[in-house]
């Protein structure tokens, strides 16, 4: 094989394959980690921490979300070195396993109740294993999307991957709805909870299924042959390309900070602090799922022919004044405008989450891709998406709600000046 020719077309068979296996892992993984953030939200802080003062319980709740965020870099590191080193595939299977079996076990999890304080703590535990599990799992799924895609269609081909987070996110909305529907509130509160996280036994074996059939990157196999793999691909990242890692992972702020205040926080607002029913807010989460799913695919696979750089810097103004009007709409508690201002911040949610699916990626050579863009993508998550819900919930009960629309255009604000300053990268060549 000559280390200086060109990846090998993939077959359309094979590239379908790709598709497939790159967008049901994602699902599965995030349908994993969304499950967590709704229970966060729903119940977590009354099975885990009853001792403690409602608002002392919901931010204790929001903190053990909040862990999984922190373990996601240390995974990026962790599997973005095999990634870069022994391959794309391998490495996706073993953060599919450690992702779904973590999320299993806390649907077996004992309550405080019956184990004491050791419950929260082994709460903490696998959420962190979670954590680390999710941080390899983004950049090796879109890696394996826009590294088998036909030029001139990686924006498409990633937009399999990012289609992952909407779907993953519907499932697990969808099933604590029917759930709070089918369920009385003690039932729920006491069982019901549990079973999202237990069904994740099932999608584990459906997505090993899908990715063990899977062909390693032509990229990665030019890569190995040419024997160019970097010795620590983390260390090159931090030495060669820290302008790219910061950049990016500023440029992913927004849309972190977008979704998890108009989902995980908002969920927990409005049912607790506006009254509204749990079955009614779970239903509207929904309906914006959609949104979130539409802004990722039209976004992607535009940003073939417009840009990344212009896409994501549009999304990202509009999320940020669109902030300021969020919470006035979600304050009336009308079910119509609850719907409006979470649909159309997942909507610009996913116009900027789109095209980061080919975007982060490209700002990194072969080499070290898996970890540059992994670690990028989690950066991203620590800044916009660990620290929003608790940082949303001191500023409404300090400053009213206003102020949290407030917080969420200054995370915009972050993210346009980040982008500003990285290139356009839609016709790189991945082999470089």
């Amino acid at each position: 094989m000559d280390p200086d020719a060109p990846p090998a077309a993939d077959p359309p068979e094979n590239l379908r394959r790709v598709a497939v296996a790159s967008f049901i892992g994602t699902a599965i993984e995030f349908y994993d980690f969304y499950i967590y953030g709704t229970a966060a939200a729903l119940v977590l802080n009354q099975a885990f921490f009853p001792t403690l003062s409602p608002l002392n319980a919901t931010l204790a709740s929001f903190s053990t979300y909040a862990v999984a965020f922190v373990a996601r870099p240390l995974g990026s590191v962790l599997f973005g070195h095999f990634g870069d080193r022994v391959g794309r595939k391998s490495v996706l299977v073993a953060s599919l396993l450690m992702m779904g079996l973590a999320t299993a076990l806390v649907g077996l999890l004992p309550g405080y109740a019956s184990w004491g304080v050791w419950a929260p703590v082994l709460l903490v535990l696998l959420r962190f294993v979670q954590g680390l599990g999710l941080g390899g799992e983004w950049g090796g799924a879109a890696l394996l999307a826009v590294e088998h895609a036909p030029p001139g269609r990686r924006g498409l081909y990633a937009a399999f991957p990012q289609l992952g987070p909407s779907v993953g996110f519907f499932a697990a909305t969808g099933a604590f709805w029917l759930l709070s529907a089918a369920l009385d509130d003690t039932a729920f509160r006491t069982w019901g909870w549990r079973i999202p996280f237990l069904f994740s036994f099932v999608l584990v074996g459906v997505g090993l299924f899908v990715r063990l059939k899977i062909s390693e990157t032509p990229v990665f196999a030019r890569v190995a042959a040419a024997r160019e793999a970097s010795r620590v691909p983390f260390v090159e990242v931090l030495r060669r390309h820290p302008r790219e890692l910061l950049l990016g992972a500023g440029g992913m702020v927004v849309a972190y900070g977008l979704f998890y205040t108009a989902t995980t926080y908002c969920l927990a607002y409005a049912t607790a602090e506006l009254g509204m029913d749990r079955g009614v807010v779970l239903a509207l989460s929904l309906v914006a799922c959609l949104f979130l799913a539409a802004g990722t695919w039209v976004a992607a696979t535009r940003s073939d022919s417009v840009g990344r750089r212009t896409l994501v810097l549009a999304g990202t103004g509009l999320a940020g004044l669109w902030g300021l009007v969020l919470f006035p709409l979600l304050d009336t508690a009308q079910p119509v405008l609850v719907a409006l201002a979470l649909g159309v911040a997942l909507f610009l949610m996913g116009v900027v989450y789109g095209p980061m699916g080919a975007y982060l990626p490209e700002l990194f050579p072969a080499r070290v891709r898996y970890s540059g863009a992994s670690l990028a993508y989690s950066l991203g998550g620590v800044l916009g998406g660990a620290v929003t819900p608790l940082v949303a919930t001191r500023l409404q009960a300090s400053f009213g709600s206003a102020s949290v629309g407030w917080y969420v255009a200054a995370m915009a604000v972050v993210s346009v000046l980040c982008v500003l300053a990285l290139p356009e990268t839609r016709d790189r060549e991945l082999g470089a």
